[in-house]
């Protein structure tokens, strides 16, 4: 499943506001906004999360899930597991 923290920084690495976002995976505006302002994993119709994801790789975003290997090259951002702190 996509993020709300996914679609957000996919967004900013392609420079790309909510309405291009919209127009691209055929979604209205306010079906985006509602999926960016989602905690955690976005919930939703399906169709509209397969159109989002799709619209983001056709424009060159690779989604990592959890706990995955990126498989292209090129810049990216993960976010990782914060570290447990040290036992004192």
């Amino acid at each position: 499943m996509i993020t709300s923290a996914q679609i957000r920084a996919a967004r900013a690495l392609l420079g790309m506001d909510q309405r291009a976002l919209a127009e691209k995976a055929g979604l209205s505006l306010p079906t985006i906004q509602r999926m960016e302002a989602s905690d955690g994993q976005v919930r939703g119709v399906v169709d509209s999360l397969v159109k989002v994801v799709q619209a983001l790789d056709a424009a060159g975003i690779e989604l990592i899930g959890e706990n995955t290997t990126s498989s292209g090259g090129g810049r990216g951002v993960r976010l990782r597991e914060a570290k447990a702190p040290p036992n004192s």
